[in-house]
């Protein structure tokens, strides 16, 4: 996509910047991502860290856990 050159100039956009797409109520809105790459799988980690422990499966395992997320699958054809 092409954006125009104010818009670059003034959100700092060059050439291999990062932008995200952010959904409000008027539409969307461009961002430009200031973290680095290795910034945002650091934060990444860290957030996956905070939530280590915090799924209760029940005594499920991963397989049974996501079985039960999906529902039955009565109404799938088999063939």
């Amino acid at each position: 996509m092409t954006i125009p050159k104010p818009i670059r100039d003034k959100l700092g956009i060059g050439q291999g910047s990062e932008v995200n797409f952010v959904v409000n109520a008027d539409g969307a809105s461009l961002v430009h991502v200031d973290q680095s790459r290795e910034e945002r799988i650091a934060a990444m980690r860290e957030h996956f860290e905070r939530l280590r422990g915090t799924l209760n499966f029940n005594g499920m395992d991963g397989k049974t856990f996501v079985d039960w997320l999906r529902g039955p699958k009565d109404n799938v054809d088999p063939n």
